[in-house]
């Protein structure tokens, strides 16, 4: 199992100054280290991933920073999807360049478009196809695709994991993995053992935090019920911790965190992998 923690946990933009931060990510005990990306977010991958390398820092990266709203994989319109596929391939080629070994996200639609009503045959029609095509691209790089569901607070489209597994069968690929995220669970399962058993075939990894996005324990989420449900499936992937630093200015409430339940990035990753390795190491 491999212990990890967003870059937004310290920084609202990764640049060639964070690189700091994964020093203090490997002295804090993390294996894995999970970086935003966009069109916004400028840094030499080459520095990154020689540094991350030297640590022994395995790398992951997923949308965070500018995406064109035209870049949609679920798009009615064709250019859309076409644009959506090149961009994908531009951040699988930024994760091949920095050494990263998944490209993560909820990568299916366009996170914050949400169209109130339930997904339509043909959407999953042409995600599946786009999907397919990203996955086959992305294999002999070295990188592998992940999907998060999330919220219906932020998309129409994979809210739970029955949808996910339908989603995955879809698009039939094996370089194609899913990824659960406490936070967006809150609202969308009632059963965390039943959904990671949902998913056991294809589950990469999670994403952990409390229900307020906050350090994980002492909140709602049923965490002995989910360490239950990861044992049962003999659960052996990523486990990453993911806020927004509250400290930054503006930072946490433009992602909609109204919380300041991460002020010290350090204090949070130190305090949360304590709880999550107490919880899944020790059956």
């Amino acid at each position: 199992m491999k212990f990890g923690s967003h870059s937004y946990i310290f920084s609202e933009r990764w640049s060639d100054n964070s690189l700091p931060v994964l020093d203090t990510a490997r002295e804090l005990g993390l294996d894995c280290f999970e970086i935003g990306v966009g069109d916004d977010v400028v840094f030499s991958a080459g520095r990154t991933g020689k540094l991350a390398r030297e640590l022994g820092l395995e790398l992951i990266i997923s949308p965070g920073g500018l995406w064109p709203l035209e870049c949609d994989l679920s798009s009615e319109n064709p250019d859309e999807r076409s644009a959506g596929l090149a961009w994908h391939k531009k951040q699988v080629d930024l994760a091949s360049e920095l050494g990263a070994s998944a490209y993560s996200g909820s990568i299916y639609g366009h996170t914050g478009v949400v169209k109130r009503r339930p997904p339509l045959d043909e959407e999953y029609d042409h995600i599946a196809a786009g999907l397919h095509e990203l996955a086959e691209y992305a294999r002999p790089r070295g990188v592998s695709v992940v999907l998060e569901a999330m919220s219906h607070f932020r998309t129409h489209l994979v809210n739970n994991p029955g949808q996910m597994m339908r989603l995955l069968a879809l698009a039939d690929h094996p370089n194609l993995f899913a990824l659960l995220d406490t936070y967006h669970m809150v609202v969308e399962v009632r059963d965390y053992a039943q959904a990671v058993q949902t998913m056991s075939s294809r589950l990469w990894g999670l994403h952990a935090c409390e229900n307020d996005r906050g350090v994980p324990g002492g909140g709602i989420v049923p965490w002995e019920k989910l360490f239950a449900g990861l044992h049962a499936v003999g659960f052996d992937g990523y486990v990453i911790m993911e806020a927004y630093n509250s400290s930054i200015p503006d930072f946490a409430f433009q992602r909609a965190m109204f919380h300041n339940v991460c002020a010290d990035g350090s204090a949070f990753v130190r305090q949360g992998l304590a709880f999550l390795k107490a919880g899944l190491l020790n059956p």
